[in-house]
């Protein structure tokens, strides 16, 4: 009777968000954290991509690096082998835990000072050499660079890093081009005046040869002889106006500037080219752009008269119509792009109401969006969540417009993808980099671990978008950035002491609940329950998921978490937090689908040829046995069909049971993955059907056949036992082939 009263005041709560009481403890204030998460107290102590540092100049200057990579650098070049190595790395890791606590405790300044200050800190009466020692060792870095923690600033910060970095390289390539296109116009207007009589007067000729040659000489009676029968100027007007006009259009454009080098007197300055928000940018975009087509206008005359290949009867019209109407997305491409980093909160602002139209018209402009909070009421009154529709969904919706280069990614996942970023500078066209900064939630993680958790969970998945990477959207979509892109929801194992003190691994899921449970705001929608009430009637929430309506209501779904004092609890959730699970749950589908994952018109295909060539298999049987065979309605007899199956193939259906110490594959149900030839092509071969069968055992090891029955979504290869006994390693991997046998 005490376990149904349990059950009904815990499905009490479930049903309608109510019922804290008796057997069931509000979970506001208990700090209680997801159990995958309760080995992360403190963050400074553990090394990990954060924080990050902005290389400023050098070889790697524009690049972004992590700290723990900058020391690990570090460490090989000074830290011998040996006990004196093995101090100097121990000091050296210390001065990178200090510089993790500077940075997240809010000091942003350089690498370089930062090292001074850690430095500083980590000196002792006792070993007062400790902070010469570290000094010498920072003197020796060959970077230095903003170092920017996981925090609300750093996506900008990165993002706008990333970009300038493409623009210095865009505008260097852009400014030898044309230093040679004036160069060469030059050159023709000086020849041109050489061989003038302006330039055979005798100051001229005097200042040409120079040197000590110059009382040896009557230029006077030199410029007599050599301005007989010369032209007063060789260029025809309309094309000395015509180069000199290039050639001022040229030296005088504002879009790349050579900051390193003194402006000119009367030069313009260089046009700014980051915005905070779209309107802004799309007005200046427009304002520049007839000046943009003068400046492409003058390379193309340049081009044609620094080759000699300008005929003015044919592009004479042709220039005389030329403006922005004619420029041509290579035309943009040389030009800076626009970058309009929207701050937080700034998203919903009128300024920004025309994102989608500024990227979808092809403007070479990237925009970072940041969001900060990823649960939303569906509608008023109704209290329900609508996960992350403006938000988390933005970027998917932008890989619909066409042409439009898409980032979507968590602020922890940043440096994992910067090469990602990166390319998307070096797209043309319109690009969207859409972050979680996990900012507007007042959470009981800090904020590197809370934008981990969101990814992790699915609420705001990681993925790319390239739309010149291929012509196939397996190509174009990438979704390989998130943990264990193929599951629902990624699996890590969890290690605990139960209440007898024994070791217990518990494989446990990381789903939206568990996210949710870190935000406080949602306390509401969870309550714990204490270890004495635990019973049969509570499931897990991925497996309450998993169940049908009539057996779900009969359940209450629950995640673990652990509480200051590293106890494991269970907490139950209720029903509308359980509905944004499953609305985000479906939602992750549908980038699975586009990612090439679990894809339905591919089981679908896949399921038909199935059933078709089974079909055939019978109807050859059925010949060979004299019988004939029924035909389903549609299916085709493929030619193959009567071929004897290779070494290593599926048996016939009526075929005796296969030995399980033997390896094979069931290739009839074999969907042509690839997975398995990837990992040793030349002990998995493909039949006349495209299907995978073993043909050489011993072209490859065990452990390749065991990795390959792990990757196969299928399953349908079965390892057997190892040919080779030598083969090391063969316990553990007799142990994971267990379940394909």
């Amino acid at each position: 009777m005490d376990t149904v009263a349990r059950f009904d005041e815990q499905r009490l709560f479930h049903s309608t968000g109510r019922g804290h009481g008796a057997g069931l403890d509000p979970v506001d204030g208990l700090g209680l954290r997801p159990a995958p998460l309760a080995g992360y107290r403190d963050l400074a102590r553990l090394r990990y991509d954060f924080p990050l540092v902005l290389v400023a100049a050098g070889p790697a200057g524009g690049e972004v690096r992590s700290l723990s990579a900058v020391i690990d650098g570090v460490l090989r070049e000074v830290a011998p082998r040996g006990l004196e190595g093995e101090r100097l790395r121990r000091h050296v890791l210390r001065l990178e835990r200090e510089i993790r606590a500077l940075a997240a405790g809010g000091t942003r300044s350089t690498l370089g000072e930062l090292w001074t200050q850690a430095s500083q800190r980590l000196a002792s009466p006792q070993d007062p050499s400790v902070q010469q020692v570290l000094s010498g060792i920072g003197d020796k870095l060959d970077l230095d660079g903003w170092v920017v923690d996981c925090d609300g600033g750093m996506p900008a910060d990165v993002v706008t890093h990333l970009w300038q970095a493409a623009q210095r390289r865009k505008g260097a390539s852009f400014r030898r081009a044309v230093d040679r296109l004036v160069v060469r116009l030059s050159d023709i207007l000086r020849a041109a005046f050489d061989r003038s009589a302006a330039g055979r007067q005798p100051d001229t000729l005097r200042a040409t040869l120079g040197g000590a040659y110059r009382d040896a000489f009557d230029f006077g009676a030199l410029s007599k002889l050599l301005v007989r029968n010369v032209p007063q100027d060789e260029l025809a007007p309309a094309r000395r106006q015509r180069i000199e006009w290039a050639r001022d259009v040229l030296q005088s454009q504002p879009f790349h500037v050579d900051e390193r080098l003194p402006a000119p007197p009367g030069a313009p300055a260089q046009l700014a080219f980051r915005f905070t928000d779209c309107a802004s940018a799309v007005e200046a975009y427009r304002a520049r752009l007839p000046r943009l087509a003068e400046v492409v206008k003058a390379i193309a005359i340049a081009e044609l008269e620094a080759d000699g290949r300008y005929v003015e009867a044919k592009d004479d019209p042709f220039f005389a119509h030329f403006d922005e109407s004619a420029l041509s997305p290579e035309d943009l491409a040389l030009f800076p792009d626009y970058l309009v980093c929207i701050p937080a909160g700034e998203n919903d602002a009128p300024r920004n109401a025309g994102l989608m139209d500024m990227l979808s018209s092809g403007l070479p402009v990237k925009v970072l969006v940041e969001t900060t909070d990823l649960v939303e009421e569906a509608a008023a009154g109704t209290g329900h969540f609508a996960f992350g529709v403006r938000a988390a969904r933005l970027a998917n919706t932008a890989t619909g417009l066409g042409g439009v280069y898409v980032v979507q990614a968590a602020a922890s996942n940043l440096y994992a993808m910067r090469e990602r970023i990166g390319r998307a500078f070096e797209h043309r066209g319109a690009g969207l980099l859409s972050v979680y900064v996990g900012t507007g939630a007042p959470a009981v993680l800090p904020p590197y671990l809370l934008c981990a958790a969101a990814m992790e969970s699915r609420a705001f998945p990681a993925f790319a978008y390239d739309p010149h990477a291929g012509t196939t959207q397996a190509a174009r979509f990438v979704l390989a950035d998130n943990p264990q892109p193929e599951a629902d929801w990624p699996v890590a194992p969890l290690d605990y002491a139960d209440e007898a003190m024994q070791r217990v691994r518990q494989e446990v899921p990381f789903t939206v609940a568990d996210f949710l449970l870190c935000d406080r705001r949602y306390a509401p929608h969870f309550a714990r329950v204490p270890r004495e009430r635990w019973n049969d009637a509570m499931v897990p929430a991925d497996e309450w998921l998993a169940l049908d309506a009539k057996r779900a209501a009969d359940r209450v779904p629950y995640v673990l978490a652990v509480d200051g004092d590293d106890v494991l609890q269970r907490v139950v959730v209720d029903a509308k937090l359980m509905q944004a699970v499953v609305c985000t749950r479906t939602f992750w589908h549908r980038l699975q689908e586009q990612g090439g994952i679990h894809n339905s018109h591919a089981a679908i295909l896949v399921a038909r040829e199935r059933a078709q060539w089974e079909a055939a298999a019978k109807a050859a049987q059925a010949a060979v046995q004299g019988a004939p065979a029924a035909q389903p309605s549609g299916a085709a007899v493929p030619q193959e069909a009567a071929a004897a199956p290779a070494a290593g193939d599926a048996p016939a259906p009526d075929a005796p049971a296969r030995d399980p110490d033997v390896a094979w594959i069931e290739t009839a149900r074999c969907p042509s993955c690839n997975e398995c030839q990837t990992i040793n092509d030349r002990m998995f071969k493909y039949d006349a059907n495209k299907q995978a069968y073993i043909a050489d055992l011993k072209a490859g090891t065990y452990r390749q056949l065991v990795e390959a029955a792990e990757s196969c979504q299928v399953a349908i290869i079965h390892p057997g036992k190892p040919w080779n006994p030598d083969e090391p390693g063969l316990d553990e991997l007799l142990e994971r082939a267990k379940p394909f046998r």
